[in-house]
């Protein structure tokens, strides 16, 4: 009982109930998300005309066929998981199982957290990008998050499912549909973002020499401030990530219990001794 893993504050034959809890909450957060993007597509069709309704309108429904994918993808997850329980547990109940493979069931919860949280996060991007209050590229980037934890969660399954599943073969393509839905809501945002920008291109026709001087001016000193932010926050992101690694290792050697064994050294190439020199 000791060398059990105790990341959670909760006890072992809890974590069934837990996995169960999360896989609805995920399937109520991505309904809440479709509901939620319906409303906004009413929304910008009565404040909005032209070429930014027609962004709008194409932003909006790659993410709700995203949502569609997510959502079968969680669905065929959950029945994989039912699968993967009848068939392992033997004589031993659910929640048995679910105590015996703590370790499993948690990178289950986590993964499935990860997706809910995903989904919840495009939303409410979409929203302040239609309400022109937000920045296409954190669309760009919760699409990429939501790919991640796909391959997560497709992962967490793995694990224990039998090659031969039609249930892991079934979220395996499920898993590259949300991968090819969250492509298409990069691809439509980067769009609509390159037309709404040309559209408000500036004209310069009606310029002085001295007022074209001064913006000359004015502009490059723009884009080195914005170059040495960007450096900036590339040095921040290098040690957010490095500190993210190294949580995720504590957290996994004390979950473990044990010291995990150092990779081997790399061999170089053996080299032939040196032939022995006469006295």
């Amino acid at each position: 009982q000791e060398l059990r893993p105790k990341s959670l504050d909760i006890k072992q034959e809890e974590l069934g109930d837990m996995v169960e809890k999360e896989m609805a909450s995920t399937s109520e957060a991505i309904e809440d998300a479709v509901r939620r993007i319906e409303e906004m597509m009413s929304q910008a069709r009565n404040e909005s005309s032209g070429v930014k309704l027609e962004v709008n309108e194409r932003i909006l429904n790659s993410c709700t066929d995203l949502m569609k994918a997510i959502r079968l993808l969680v669905m065929t997850s959950t029945n994989l998981q039912k699968e993967i329980v009848e068939s392992g547990r033997g004589a031993a109940t659910t929640q048995e199982f679910y105590a015996k493979n703590s370790r499993w069931t948690e990178g289950l919860i986590s993964a499935s957290k990860a997706v809910g949280w995903g989904a919840t996060q495009l939303v409410e991007s979409a929203d302040r990008v239609v309400l022109h209050m937000g920045k296409y590229e954190e669309l760009i980037v919760c699409s990429h998050e939501i790919a991640a934890s796909t391959a997560q969660l497709v992962a967490a399954s793995k694990v224990k499912a039998e090659k031969n599943s039609r249930n892991l073969g079934r979220l395996q393509e499920c898993s590259r549909n949300v991968n090819e839905m969250a492509a298409n809501v990069v691809a439509s945002t980067k769009s609509g973002q390159e037309q709404i920008e040309e559209k408000d291109t500036m004209d310069f026709s009606g310029m002085s020499l001295i007022k074209l001087k001064k913006e000359e001016m004015e502009t490059q000193v723009k884009v080195l401030e914005l170059e040495k932010r960007l450096e900036g926050e590339r040095v921040r992101l290098g040690e957010l990530r490095k500190q993210h690694y190294a949580l995720a290792g504590t957290y996994d050697a004390e979950e473990d219990g044990e010291a995990k064994p150092a990779p081997a050294p790399r061999r170089g190439i053996l080299k032939k001794p040196p032939l022995a020199q006469k006295p």
